[in-house]
């Protein structure tokens, strides 16, 4: 049976043209390469070469052969990360959020449970996510609204209800409001987190006169928040430390898209989530 890695060598040769440059690429030596060439040719019984005086090249049945070498390279490298992927799915949790905020809880729980499992886990949105559990491409979904499906099991796991944290004497607390709505703090400009799932989506959307300093990295977003007196969020389930309220005050949001249920789904029959 022909070897993989004698295959290669053919690829190379067709790729770069003479054995020096194949076995230069390959760093292996020359009369090496020339040894796999013959070795080839008496294994197919075929002639793939046209060979000169000094040169050799590959006529059209090596040409045709080296082609069909490059697929079943290709289809071999496929075989071997097909087979590691899913022998590491079987020993792997995959967990996906449309928010960070239930993963805080859930990927420690379920850490305890399954000791012996990787757990993988990711932010989509809702309709990914159920698209994903129900194709087995994700073991535990974290969405928005209660499913009603045959092949799902949906539970109801948490509730979390956005706040904006304003500076004491900001303008909008003048009257002492128990709660504010979206409409009456669009137009501030607020310090936003980034990788926050649908509340970033949210808030873009609710507060269109509103213009957001994003940030990516953590420390940063603390830093401003500690020592700017931008608006920013928090929620029941991401309360800020002392240090960064301090002279801040934290109203929530009253909006009804501002309190959310998030709903764990899996598909029926799952061995992984008991």
């Amino acid at each position: 049976m022909v070897k993989l890695h004698n295959l290669e060598q053919l690829v190379a040769f067709a790729e770069y043209g003479t054995l020096s440059k194949a076995s230069e690429e390959l760093h292996i030596s020359q009369p090496s390469v020339t040894r796999t060439m013959k070795l080839l040719e008496k294994e197919l019984d075929v002639s793939l070469f046209i060979r000169g005086t000094n040169k050799i090249e590959l006529n059209d049945t090596g040409k045709y052969a080296a082609r069909r070498a490059q697929e079943l390279l290709r289809d071999a490298a496929a075989f071997e990360k097909n087979v590691r992927d899913y022998d590491r799915s079987l020993r792997t949790i995959t967990v996906e959020s449309c928010a960070p905020a239930p993963l805080w809880t859930l990927l420690p729980e379920l850490t305890r449970k399954y000791p012996s499992m990787t757990i993988s886990s990711g932010l989509s949105d809702p309709d990914s996510i159920f698209q994903h559990v129900k194709s087995s491409r994700c073991d535990l979904g974290l969405i928005l609204l209660e499913v009603f499906d045959d092949d799902i099991v949906c539970n109801a796991y948490m509730e979390e209800s956005l706040y904006i944290c304003l500076p004491a004497d900001h303008q909008a607390l003048k009257e002492n409001p128990q709660s504010l709505s979206f409409h009456e703090i669009d137009g501030f400009n607020c310090l936003l987190r980034s990788k926050i799932g649908f509340w970033e989506d949210l808030c873009h959307q609710k507060m269109p006169s509103s213009r957001f300093l994003v940030q990516d990295d953590e420390f940063e977003f603390q830093e401003l928040m500690k020592h700017s007196t931008l608006p920013f969020f928090s929620t029941n389930l991401g309360r800020h430390t002392k240090e960064v309220m301090k002279g801040r005050v934290e109203i929530p949001i009253s909006d009804p898209e501002a309190s959310v249920t998030y709903y764990q789904i899996r598909l029926k029959g799952s061995q992984k989530i008991l």
